[in-house]
């Protein structure tokens, strides 16, 4: 498995989460360093990645490629049609395949892109709203996508025509958006709540509330309806969105606020750890660390692996590379860079 992190000073960091021990009783991991290197010319804003491949938005208004197994940059794309800071990157991958499909994007211009992944080329471009996107999350047949904005507004896009299908006012600022592995729900998340809604026609089911007060600022969903966030308060929290009930908390799992939060799926094919139920997160002063959410219940919980990038952490996505085809870009979409300095 893979983790990839991307930070205010321009670099994207790379690493390999390998197993060191592993027994009935123990088990002990490392995070390896795949590689490091400024890869934007400004902050990178969001990160990406599915199977072997990943890609990295920054305020630079550029999306740049990678690909995890040879730890190498594959340029950046060029035909995107945005003209601001990258706010949003979101593979799809379907269940049946082990390499991403499509690639979308999405900016502070309103602007979404369409990537087809084999390879990366620009599908279709278009501006369903005129104002910053916050987040953006496909559903998992592909055929769809939802959108939050910073000026209140909330749409639905038709990923298979390239166009707004539906657009409503919120009355408040959501900052994240994602759907449930099922698709049947999605969660928005406003401040320090998250509200559950019905895929089917947006209805409001529950709302959960960060017992702290603090804001949320990250969210990923996990399996059978729980969704782990993290933010301000530095702690990792697990909700049960069936029941609306707090499922668990690890306090303090970070010094600073918490920055991104990844659950590491893993098939087992490889020889490669079998159990679900590991979680990545990242903070604010660079460090990412690994837990098993079993030992959540614990006191004085401890991380399974750590490393500190000594860098401000922006964003934290991770793959299970489970496919070794290496990605390619189209002939005119790239600018070819440097592998960097891997580290």
């Amino acid at each position: 498995m893979s983790i990839i992190a991307g930070s205010y000073e321009r670099f994207i960091w790379g690493f390999k989460l390998k197993p060191t021990k592993h027994d009935a009783d123990n088990q002990t991991l490392i995070l390896t360093p795949l590689f490091s290197y400024p890869s934007h010319i400004s902050p990178i804003t969001t990160v990406a990645c599915s199977g072997p491949a990943a890609a990295s938005g920054g305020s630079d208004d550029t999306i740049h490629l990678y690909d995890l197994p040879s730890a190498s940059s594959l340029g950046s794309l060029l035909d995107h049609n945005h003209t601001a800071s990258i706010t949003a990157l979101s593979f799809y991958t379907p269940s049946s395949l082990s390499f991403p499909r499509n690639l979308i994007s999405a900016a502070a211009d309103g602007s979404v892109a369409i990537f087809d992944t084999d390879p990366f080329v620009l599908l279709k471009s278009f501006r369903p709203h005129k104002k910053a996107v916050n987040d953006l999350a496909i559903h998992p047949s592909g055929k769809l996508a939802l959108a939050v904005y910073r000026d209140e507004f909330f749409t639905m896009l038709n990923l298979v025509r390239g166009k707004r299908s539906f657009c409503c006012r919120l009355g408040h600022e959501a900052s994240l958006v994602k759907f449930d592995p099922s698709g049947e729900s999605f969660f928005m998340v406003v401040n320090n709540k998250v509200g559950v809604h019905q895929s089917e026609d947006a209805k409001l089911l529950l709302e959960l509330e960060n017992p702290s007060r603090k804001r949320i600022l990250c969210a990923t969903p996990g399996e059978s309806g729980t969704l782990f966030t993290g933010g301000e308060d530095r702690a990792i929290t697990a909700w049960d969105t069936n029941s609306g009930k707090l499922a668990y908390s690890i306090e303090d799992a970070h010094p600073a606020r918490i920055k991104g939060i990844v659950v590491l799926t893993r098939n087992g094919s490889d020889g490669s750890l079998e159990d679900p139920y590991l979680i990545g997160s990242a903070s604010s002063d660079g460090i990412i660390r690994v837990w098993d959410v079993r030992m959540a219940a614990k006191q004085n919980t401890k991380p399974l692996a750590e490393t500190n990038t000594k860098s401000r952490l922006t964003c934290l996505a991770g793959s299970a590379l489970r496919s070794m085809r290496r990605p390619q870009i189209g002939k005119q979409q790239a600018q070819k860079s440097d592998k960097g300095q891997e580290n």
